[in-house]
């Protein structure tokens, strides 16, 4: 898969920025938190990979993530972020970072936020996809690769609500294996299980295969404001693909 990525190059791509018009709203007003929930469901899983791989243990790194994420909105971070430094991904280690030297000086006796609750963290799900990277990997490599795993599996949601959307969910469901290349079913097992000519399922995955490809581009380009960034970013997430980090995604 990692081929099908490509460079900014010959156009096509709108840095409408779109996480960072997620960070403006969550730090415009502290009553109103969708904004952070937004995040928060999509970057939680990132977040407590790099803690765990700082030493932290489960329960720790679970407490640590939503404090981390209700701590930005208290101290007004998201407003004060400059989207012109560019990339999303390079804010949002910084800011973790920061955050992590000074925990121990916070009482973390009570939860931050008054009664405000982060809840999409399955911590189930976390731990075992943190279990499944390499120990070899560093906190900053692990976090990388699990942010790669969530561009992935945000575009494989987009691309499958697409497919539900116009009655092709069960043939996404038979096909998207492909898109990874983790399917072990042949061209010919897949029309006998559809019903499809084989011209057919070629056509289907060579259609869904490009659809991904633009969802997934598409992706990368709203967490940076410039085709330079948007190169970058495409090169870690090859790297990420290439060196095999995505297990468990």
């Amino acid at each position: 898969m990692a081929d099908w990525l490509s460079s900014s190059a010959g156009g096509g791509l709108r840095f409408e920025t779109t996480q960072w018009s997620l960070v403006a709203a969550a730090g415009a007003d502290e009553q109103n938190r969708a904004a952070l929930h937004d995040l928060y469901r999509s970057y939680a899983q990132p977040i407590y990979a790099f803690i765990r791989r700082r030493g932290y243990s489960r329960q720790d790194a679970q407490d640590l993530t939503q404090d981390f994420f209700l701590h930005l909105l208290e101290k007004n971070t998201f407003s004060r972020a400059d989207r012109l430094k560019g990339k999303f991904r390079s804010f949002l280690l910084g800011a973790l970072e920061f955050f992590l030297a000074h925990a121990n000086e916070r009482a973390r006796a009570e939860k931050r936020g008054g009664n405000a609750t982060l809840v999409f963290l399955d911590d189930e799900s976390a731990e075992v996809r943190y279990q499944l990277t390499d120990p070899g990997q560093t906190a900053e490599q692990v976090f990388d690769a699990r942010w790669a795993a969530t561009l992935i599996e945000t575009t494989v949601d987009r691309l499958k609500a697409e497919n539900d959307t116009v009655g092709k969910g069960e043939l996404f469901n038979q096909i998207r294996g492909f898109l990874l290349e983790g399917e072990e079913s042949s061209y010919a097992q897949v029309a006998e299980r559809t019903g499809l000519t084989l011209g057919a399922v070629r056509l289907a995955i060579h259609r869904l295969r490009s659809r991904y490809r633009e969802l997934l581009r598409a992706e990368i380009a709203r967490t940076v404001v410039s085709s330079g960034d948007f190169d970058e970013e495409v090169r870690a997430l090859r790297a990420s693909l290439q060196s095999g980090y995505l297990r468990g995604t």
